[in-house]
């Protein structure tokens, strides 16, 4: 790919431009609490908006297209059926606790309701998970620059990562969901006139009906059975493994999203941001799975569009959005293009490295380590976390090059941690027997039962360790699969140890528990400031959407 100096202009003034964010914040952060947490001090619209690019990093705008080549319209599950629904949930159930428990992170929550050994296991699994996380928006951003740029893959990954260290480590939460917010805009401008440039040179969507096969046209239809549909899911896997578990275990339970909300002024902004954030959720569709299907309909009918053959043989699907690009944009909007895209990756890095560093501090270090230290000493845990989360980063970037859909690489770590934890969370807030032996013992059954699933099966090549008894259609089908049955292990055992185990007194879970809760009413007579009327209206809207493209 060809680019002119105006083109390197523009992604030299974005490195310039998010570092800049961070110097000015500097000196805003005194204390770990403002550096972490923000000091609970962000606006409703920058706290949504940050809620939806926390999660729009390289596993999204990458990722999606990416599976949008390889699966079609399905893919619109992870947001149609997979993101709005629970998104609604937690605003409306869920925010109340979090918030009104005044935990600084999901873990500490789990204290509050349970007890520390509960909440030190989903810590470290969290910070397992976030650094992965990590490593994958780093893998995505330093394989962007050495095929579009031309630059060295291992010089591309240290650059990258110095640079969100760069702002991270300045301006700590505050400096990344500023730049949350700048990149969402740039996401969309940079990503938008590609889809209508792409649409339009593939004869619009009756195009793309006429040149993509039917299979990866629908949404349900063939979902009767795996073979009859390109993610080789079936109905039960897809709505409970997807729409239930995994959708659930991520959008109510994962702190690199709720964290966003949890920042936000007072608690009906908080119940509100993801309510709010759903809406251009339902929409992104457009622009993150769109271009696979443009890309198939384009290979039909021009030379210059495939994709080239990942380690395996087949086709590298994370390569959909870069070709795209080098084909269809001239310079100039080519910078905005790639700036676009190194945006999303540096803010789904920048997201999990923050997480990680909020829990790594609050409820690994001054849990076991260091109680009662002053501010100023967990100011610097905080910045000399932020670098280790980095670094560890970079190492699991390399692990993600094994993989031709980072997506389903997500997939397949979101069933070993948000799965089983969601089925904690359901359980502690809405059965008040649940105890915390029940839910730390529920805990590692459901990452067991995880591990032996996925070591007993086999899904384009990974997995099967343990031996082969299933081979799964894809890494999605496999993924999904792996989300509801370590779900189930840990319900189940979750709630027969605490059958038979000591729940906390009554008065000690007012406020963690929901029929221990008093209601929230929200007293406000404009509609659109009560998170129940907005949450029904995106939920009619996402009905539709499905109806329409069934």
């Amino acid at each position: 790919m060809k680019l002119a100096l105006i083109d390197y202009a523009i992604i030299g003034i974005y490195f310039l431009f998010v570092i800049g964010i961070g110097f000015l914040l500097k000196k805003k952060i005194k204390t770990g609490n403002d550096f972490l947490m923000s000091n609970r001090n962000i606006p409703l619209w920058i706290t949504s908006l940050a809620f939806i690019s926390a999660n729009l990093g390289a596993q999204e705008v990458l990722g999606m297209a990416a599976n949008g080549a390889k699966y079609g319209l399905y893919t619109t599950h992870f947001y149609w059926l997979g993101a709005a629904l629970a998104m609604i949930f937690l605003g409306i159930y869920m925010m109340p606790f979090y918030y009104g428990s005044k935990a600084r992170s999901v873990p500490e929550y789990l204290k509050l309701r349970f007890d520390e050994k509960t909440r030190t296991f989903n810590a470290l699994t969290f910070a397992v998970m976030t650094v992965f996380s990590s490593g994958v928006s780093l893998y995505a951003l330093a394989m962007l620059m050495e095929v579009i740029l031309g630059w060295d893959f291992n010089v591309s990954i240290w650059m990258a990562a110095g640079v969100v260290l760069a702002y991270t480590f300045l301006g700590g939460l505050t400096s990344a969901v500023y730049n949350e917010v700048l990149q969402f805009f740039l996401i969309v401008l940079g990503i938008a006139p590609l889809v209508f440039i792409g649409l339009d040179k593939a004869g619009g969507w009756e195009g793309i009906v006429q040149h993509v096969a039917d299979a990866k046209l629908h949404v349900w239809k063939g979902l009767d059975d795996p073979a009859h549909n390109p993610m080789g899911v079936d109905l039960v896997s897809m709505v409970f493994g997807l729409g239930f578990v995994l959708a659930f275990g991520y959008w109510c339970t994962d702190f690199l999203v709720v964290q966003r909300a949890m920042i936000s002024r007072n608690l009906n902004d908080a119940r509100r941001t993801p309510i709010i954030a759903a809406v251009p959720k339902i929409l992104m569709p457009v622009i993150v799975i769109l271009p696979g299907l443009v890309i198939l309909a384009l290979q039909k009918q021009f030379q210059g569009f495939e994709l080239p053959t990942a380690a395996d043989g087949s086709p590298n699907y994370n390569m959909v959005l870069p070709t795209l690009l080098k084909n269809l944009y001239p310079n100039g909007i080519l910078g905005v293009g790639i700036t676009a895209l190194i945006a999303s990756f540096m803010s789904g890095m920048a997201g999990n490295v923050t997480a990680f560093n909020t829990v790594w501090t609050f409820d690994i270090y001054q849990a076991h380590i260091k109680k009662n230290a002053p501010e100023k000493h967990y100011l610097y845990v905080g910045k000399a976390t932020t670098v280790v989360g980095i670094l560890i980063s970079v190492m699991t970037a390399y692990v993600a090059r094994g993989y031709n859909s980072i997506m389903d690489l997500l997939q397949l770590v979101f069933s070993f941690v948000n799965a089983p934890l969601f089925a904690t969370f359901a359980l502690g807030m809405f059965w008040k027997r649940t105890t915390g032996h029940g839910a730390f013992w529920g805990l590692i059954s459901g990452t067991l039962a995880a591990a032996v699933t996925h070591g007993l099966t086999v899904a384009e090549g990974k997995g099967g360790w343990l031996g082969q008894v299933h081979h799964f259609f894809s890494g999605t089908s496999q993924a999904f699969t792996i989300a509801w049955i370590s779900f189930v292990a840990c319900f189940m055992i979750t709630a027969l140890v605490s059958l038979v185990t000591q729940p906390k007194p009554e008065a000690a879970l007012k406020g963690l528990v929901y029929s221990l809760t008093p209601r929230q009413h929200d007293r406000s007579k404009v509609w659109y400031k009560n998170p129940l009327w907005l949450g029904i209206l995106v939920l009619a809207a996402t009905i539709v959407l499905n109806i329409i493209f069934f």
